[in-house]
């Protein structure tokens, strides 16, 4: 049998923290699906929800970290479900425009009913949330940086950041 890999303190550290992640994404996948979602569903109502003026397809798929072709077919999907609409641009005929139907406001108010999962970090004291917010800063722009680095753009500009 081959002699297992010895890992560095940063390997111990990172499958710790994926270890975490997917539990609470476990868990919230088990609590959105009660109401008959899915995370990216919810990701798409909560952005639709929160914001002033209609998104576009593009912005909502750099909101969500997804490739806009990812994020055209669950916007199709959920359009076919009556949970968001898709309009035309009328100053901009390219361009289309989303919003949420009643039928996605009233999912998304189901979910919020769920929330238990997306309240893990009760656990930690004020002090702990906010070293865990700066780590998770640092750490999303680490990731950002070692994605440039793996998939330069030929525009110089990232999709997501």
């Amino acid at each position: 049998m081959p002699e297992s890999r010895h890992l560095n303190e940063d390997e111990k550290t990172f499958i710790k923290l994926a270890r975490a992640n997917m539990m609470l994404q476990r868990a919230i996948d088990l609590e959105i699906s009660r109401v008959g979602l899915t995370i990216p569903q919810a990701g798409v109502l909560y952005f639709l929800h929160i914001t002033k003026e209609p998104l576009t397809p593009m912005k909502l798929s750099r909101l969500l970290h997804r490739q806009p072709h990812t994020v055209s077919a669950l916007l199709t999907r959920m359009e076919a479900q009556g949970l968001v609409k898709a309009t035309k641009d009328m100053e901009r005929k390219n361009w289309v425009r989303l919003s949420l139907t009643k039928k996605g406001q009233e999912a998304y108010k189901r979910q919020l009913a769920e929330r238990i999962a997306l309240n893990a970090t009760a656990c930690l004291s004020k002090k702990e949330r906010d070293t865990l917010n700066e780590i998770c800063k640092k750490l999303t722009a680490r990731g950002a940086e070692i994605i440039r680095q793996m998939q330069p753009r030929p525009s110089g500009d990232s999709l997501f950041w």
